[in-house]
């Protein structure tokens, strides 16, 4: 069965990495190559497989996927990879240091990548998602960090996280 028998007509695509390494897409509908296809996620934390644009390099949208399952397992892998190489969203598992409870703070933290000194400027820099639980810290310099759920932060961290909420 033919991917366009599957999905939406506006779904009719080939997806596929060019010799240097850059997403390629090209439609059915007029088999233009669109050579640095730029996925973009619509919801990143709070729906991140519903909504998805590829974008050309001048900026438009060529794409709009309703959801990544509409995809083949390999357009949604590559999709998936060119995302994840520009993506960085650290997720915070334990806070293991703050230097004040003012801000701002610097924050020793582990993460998934490793572990990160974040610089809090302020308190409204702690936003809270999906039912409170979930955060998303910005620190100083624009880096996001991710709590998936702080209350299954240790003891520590779920002390050191609550002097600012």
């Amino acid at each position: 069965m033919s991917l366009q028998s599957q999905t939406p007509a506006n779904l009719a695509f080939e997806l596929s990495r060019n010799a240097h390494g850059r997403l390629t897409l090209r439609r059915a509908s007029d088999g233009v190559e669109h050579v640095g296809v730029l996925p973009v996620r619509a919801y990143p934390i709070s729906a991140p497989n519903e909504g998805l644009s590829l974008f050309g390099t001048d900026g438009h949208e060529l794409i709009w996927i309703d959801h990544i399952d509409q995809l083949s397992a390999d357009q949604r892998q590559l999709i998936e990879d060119e995302l994840a190489a520009r993506e960085f969203v650290p997720t915070i598992q334990r806070i293991l240091n703050v230097s004040t409870f003012a801000t701002p703070s610097t924050w020793t933290v582990e993460t998934d990548r490793g572990p990160f000194d974040l610089v809090l400027k302020a308190e409204e820099d702690i936003r809270k998602l999906e039912g409170r639980t979930h955060l998303l810290i910005t620190a100083s310099d624009g880096l996001q960090f991710r709590v998936r759920d702080s209350n299954a932060l240790d003891k520590h961290s779920r002390k050191l996280l609550s002097r600012f909420l």
